[in-house]
């Protein structure tokens, strides 16, 4: 009689002992996933709604966006680079514009088109080609543009809150989070 109890105890904890390793086999590869997830939104992603139609036609009203926190870390923001940063009126809200003006460059708008005199003294007409909504009109400026700073303008130019408009009208290279890589939703799009 023993024997058996013996027996029966035996099966009962190796039943217990299997139950709990399925929940351990279970659960660790999701804490493991979670986890990675994590790590890639601190270090390596960032991702942005995007609540106006101020970067139409390149990104819609409500477009969700993925930008990259690593490609800034090993490379300065470029001319013409879509950007995730913190609104330099209230950095509590993060916004998504097109770099227009570099470093030490001075940017001014005449009639809708933007010009900047580069570093080198070069005067230089923006490429608008991305401004696709309706001709940009209005006079701005000159702006000139302080070390590790950008001017920031959405496409949507004649509907657009940005650089022109701010009362702090650069945005600090460190207050950039990261370059726009694609949209997610609605649709998955890569940024050009």
């Amino acid at each position: 009689m023993q024997v058996e109890q013996l027996e029966q105890k035996k099966k009962h904890v190796k039943k217990k002992r299997n139950s709990f390793k399925d929940v351990v086999d279970f659960c660790v590869p999701i804490v493991i996933a979670v986890v990675i997830a994590m790590l890639l939104k601190m270090f390596v992603f960032a991702n942005a709604v995007v609540p106006t139609g101020s970067m139409l036609n390149t990104i819609q009203l409500g477009d969700r966006v993925i930008a990259s926190k690593l490609t800034y870390r090993f490379d300065d923001p470029q001319r013409y680079d879509i950007a995730i940063f913190y609104y330099p009126d209230d950095e509590s809200m993060i916004y998504v514009k097109r770099i227009v003006g570099l470093p030490g460059e001075t940017l001014w708008v005449e009639d809708g088109k933007v010009f900047v005199q580069t570093t080198d003294g070069q005067t230089l007409q923006l490429d608008d080609s991305f401004v696709t909504v309706e001709e940009p009109t209005g006079d701005y400026g000159p702006y000139e543009i302080p070390e590790d700073c950008y001017f920031m303008m959405g496409d949507n130019r004649n509907d657009s809150k940005d650089s022109r408009f701010w009362e702090n009208k650069y945005v600090a290279r460190d207050k950039i989070i990261g370059k726009v890589l694609f949209r997610y939703y609605p649709s998955i799009n890569k940024i050009e």
